[in-house]
C-alpha cells in the first residue's frame, strides 16, 4: 500500500528527474530518461517483494535520481574514472533522496537506511541491499540490455557473457529466477545461460549463503 507521505516523495523525485533533458518511451509515452527508469523499478520491486516497506521502494524508485547532473564525461576515461563517477553519483542521489525524506517528516533513521540502500553499502550482507541489487540488475537485463550492447557493439561474444556472468554473480537465486521469467529475445537468454555455464561453480557456492527474502 502506498501511504501519503509514500507517494509525496515518489512524486518529489519525478519531479527532480523532470529535468532530465535524455527522453524514453513507456506505455506509448515520452517521459524524462530517469522518470521512466524509476517506474520500471518500483514495476519490478512491487513484483518481486510485494511486502517492500517504504524506504525499499524510495531506494528503488530514487537508485538514479539527478543522475545527469554528473556527467560521465566529467571523469578519466577507464574503469578507475567509471568507479569515480559511480560513487560521486551514488552520494548525490543520497544526498538528495535525504533532502526529499526529510521535508515529509521521514525518520533520520529511515533516511539512512536509504542512503545506505542507494550507495551500495552491505551488499551480500543485507537482506534490503540484496533485495536492491536483484531488482536493479532485473532491471537491466529486462530493459537496458539491449542498448548497452548496441553502445557497445565493438565488444565480441566473449566480453558480453562476462559482463552478463559479473551481473549474475551480485544476484541471489531469487534474482536469477526472475531474470530468466522474462520473455527475452533468444540471444539475450543465450548470453544469459553461456554466462551461467561459465560462472556455475560460484553461483552454486553462493546460493547457500544468499541473503533472499
Amino acid at each position: 500500500m502506498t501511504t501519503d507521505r509514500l507517494a509525496a516523495v515518489l512524486a518529489d523525485i519525478d519531479a527532480a528527474n523532470a529535468e532530465d533533458p535524455r527522453r524514453d518511451v513507456l506505455n506509448g509515452e515520452e517521459l524524462p530518461f530517469e522518470v521512466v527508469y524509476s517506474r520500471r523499478m518500483l514495476k519490478r520491486l512491487e513484483k518481486m517483494y510485494p511486502d517492500a516497506p517504504d524506504v525499499l521502494k524510495i531506494a528503488a524508485y530514487g537508485q538514479h535520481v539527478r543522475r545527469f547532473d554528473i556527467p560521465r564525461s566529467d571523469f578519466p576515461e577507464g574503469r578507475k574514472g567509471y568507479n569515480q563517477w559511480r560513487k560521486a553519483c551514488r552520494e548525490h542521489h543520497a544526498r538528495v533522496l535525504g533532502d526529499i525524506m526529510r521535508r515529509h517528516g521521514y525518520a533520520q533513521e529511515d533516511i539512512a537506511e536509504v542512503q545506505k540502500l542507494v550507495k551500495k553499502e552491505q551488499l551480500k550482507k543485507d537482506r534490503l541491499s540484496q533485495a536492491l541489487e536483484n531488482v536493479v540488475d532485473v532491471v537491466f537485463i529486462e530493459h537496458y540490455l539491449q542498448p548497452f550492447i548496441d553502445k557497445y557493439a565493438h565488444y565480441d561474444e566473449d566480453k558480453l557473457v562476462d559482463i552478463v556472468a559479473k551481473t549474475l554473480l551480485k544476484m541471489s537465486p531469487k534474482g536469477h529466477e526472475a531474470a530468466l521469467a522474462l520473455d527475452l529475445p533468444a540471444e539475450h537468454r543465450a548470453l544469459i545461460e553461456k554466462a551461467i555455464a561459465k560462472v556455475r561453480d560460484r553461483l552454486e557456492a553462493m546460493a547457500d549463503k544468499a541473503l533472499d527474502w
